[in-house]
């Protein structure tokens, strides 16, 4: 069995560095939200985070391109976890559109 992509574009209205900001801030905290006391890792190549997370005797292997308009996120599911592949996606979307949220706009009369 092989590993299972998963695929997630995220729009938001921030520009890219502001984008950014906000996925470096949030990073560190990405290990209290997954069971199994995870390890999270993380490293920028210029606007690309690559993240490797371990948890559960499991490893997922995660990208996130923050672009101007989009951030685009892969990840691949070992064989194990492909059976969360739809909540896994889920929490992604709700994840990723709330920290991505634009609140100036929300606050707008």
């Amino acid at each position: 069995m092989s590993n299972t992509p998963i695929k997630v574009d995220l729009p938001h209205s921030l520009g890219q560095a502001e984008a950014r900001r906000r996925i470096e801030s949030g990073v560190g905290s990405l290990k209290d939200h997954i069971p199994g006391a995870a390890e999270v890792r993380s490293a920028w190549t210029g606007d690309r985070l690559g993240l490797q997370i371990l948890a559960l005797g499991q490893e997922v292997n995660a990208q996130l391109d923050v672009q101007e308009q989009v951030v685009r996120v892969e990840m691949l599911l070992p064989p194990a976890l492909s059976f969360f592949t739809q909540p896994i996606e889920a929490a992604l979307r709700r994840g990723g559109a709330a920290m991505l949220e634009d609140k100036s706009r929300s606050n707008a009369p």
